[in-house]
């Protein structure tokens, strides 16, 4: 009889196990990992991909991946300057593990003055930028 449920067991699972992950690291920036028919690439560099980047007077704003959880402290800024303009990447601090449905993502501000930039400066934001 045990031998019978180990098997009942065995055959209730086996499908569950059937997923193929493929993991491609080729030596370049990013790694791809395809499960079934959807592929997910993460960068190497740990910059956030932003669906949106957009300057307002006095602001930078940008649209960010959120599952319900993700705010602007969840990002840390580095702003570096040097010869040209000054350039802005953005980090997640930690990944938003909520499970709300967000599939446009969230708008998240900071004003120039938190980023100690001056209004008129030359600035590029180095994350890379998912199209719609």
């Amino acid at each position: 009889m045990r031998a019978v449920k180990g098997l009942l067991l065995a055959a209730a699972i086996t499908p569950l196990l059937g997923a193929c992950v493929i993991y491609d690291g080729s030596g370049e920036d990013n790694v791809s990992v395809r499960l079934g028919s959807h592929t997910t690439t993460a960068w190497s560099d740990d910059s956030e991909v932003l669906r949106a980047v957009r300057f307002e007077p006095g602001a930078l704003v940008v649209r960010a991946e959120s599952n319900g959880c993700t705010e602007a402290s969840s990002f840390a800024v580095e702003v570096s300057e040097g010869d040209g303009p000054t350039r802005l990447t953005l980090t997640r601090r930690s990944p938003d593990v909520c499970k709300a449905l967000v599939p446009e993502g969230v708008e998240l501000r900071w004003t120039y003055e938190e980023l100690g930039l001056q209004p008129g400066a030359s600035v590029s934001v180095t994350n890379p930028i998912r199209l719609p």
